[in-house]
């Protein structure tokens, strides 16, 4: 039978009838569709080891599609740096840089979804990263990622209002001398103490939320509700374990950052995958 032409408007009406469709899956994803709760096993420090183990294969398996996919990472980080050497935001940047990782899961969502075609069998390719858009949990997934931007912003918030409590209002006349302000005064101290002890609690939730939950969305139809609570559930069965994997990935993150977050390309990838295979292994 010869190829036709079709109708330009047939076709258009088609293509918004599917995109209506892709929606309308990833709304319902939201909420989920199940209300039965995943079973949580408790973890163990062998359990870290052997994710990261894994993590470390997933990164050599994909190793070039993984860098492309997480690139951005580190680019966005120097930008961040390069906004930060204006006098008037320099009190922002260590903020900024410590609050970005906040942001971790959701930028290594694609790194899931690399893992899981690869325990699957499938053939992985950089456009492997990217294909969790068309999942009917995309929706959901973007929902959870909005909570921790809003946690983000919060935490920004929080740490320029103890800046302007200790040092401010005014910028600093330099950048040695706004180190020797936080080093050597008691303002500064005070700054730095209660920004530690305050960072601490913004990761410990961040950590709470999101440990398993966006593995969890891109496997099962749970939606953002149950994601979120399972997550919680992994901290109280494990809270030692998960605190110090909380702290690997702080500790990989500050490690990757130097020099130039140069190693944020090796760090990033390894660590979003070891997370896929410590939710397949805190998630029966």
């Amino acid at each position: 039978m010869p190829n036709t032409i079709g109708n330009p408007l047939s076709w258009t009406a088609r293509q918004l009838g599917r995109t209506g469709e892709h929606l309308s899956a990833s709304t319902s994803e939201v909420g989920g569709k199940t209300g039965t709760e995943p079973v949580v096993s408790a973890l163990t420090l062998g359990d870290l080891r052997a994710s990261l183990r894994a993590g470390w294969d997933d990164f050599l398996a994909c190793r070039t599609d993984a860098i492309l996919a997480v690139l951005i990472y580190p680019l966005v980080g120097l930008a961040l740096i390069s906004y930060g050497f204006r006098m008037e935001h320099l009190p922002k940047l260590f903020p900024l840089l410590a609050g970005f990782a906040l942001l971790g899961p959701v930028a290594a969502v694609g790194l899931y979804e690399m893992s899981r075609r690869r325990e699957l069998g499938e053939t992985v390719t950089w456009t492997t990263a990217f294909s969790v858009v068309r999942a009917p949990s995309f929706g959901a997934i973007v929902v959870l990622g909005f909570y921790l931007l809003a946690l983000f912003l919060i935490w920004m918030l929080t740490a320029l209002t103890l800046y302007n409590w200790t040092l401010g209002p005014e910028a600093p006349a330099s950048a040695s001398a706004f180190l020797s302000e936080v080093f050597t005064t008691g303002a500064g101290w005070t700054m730095l103490i209660l920004g530690i002890v305050i960072g601490f609690l913004f990761a410990l939730c961040a950590l709470a939320i999101s440990v398993v939950s966006f593995p969890l969305l891109l496997e099962r139809h749970v939606g953002v509700p149950v994601a979120i609570v399972t997550s919680v559930r992994v901290l109280r069965a494990s809270p030692v374990v998960t605190v110090t994997w909380g702290a690997i990935v702080a500790l990989g993150l500050i490690l990757g950052s130097l020099p130039f977050l140069a190693g944020l390309i090796v760090v990033i990838p390894v660590l979003g995958h070891a997370t896929w295979h410590i939710y397949r292994r805190a998630v029966a």
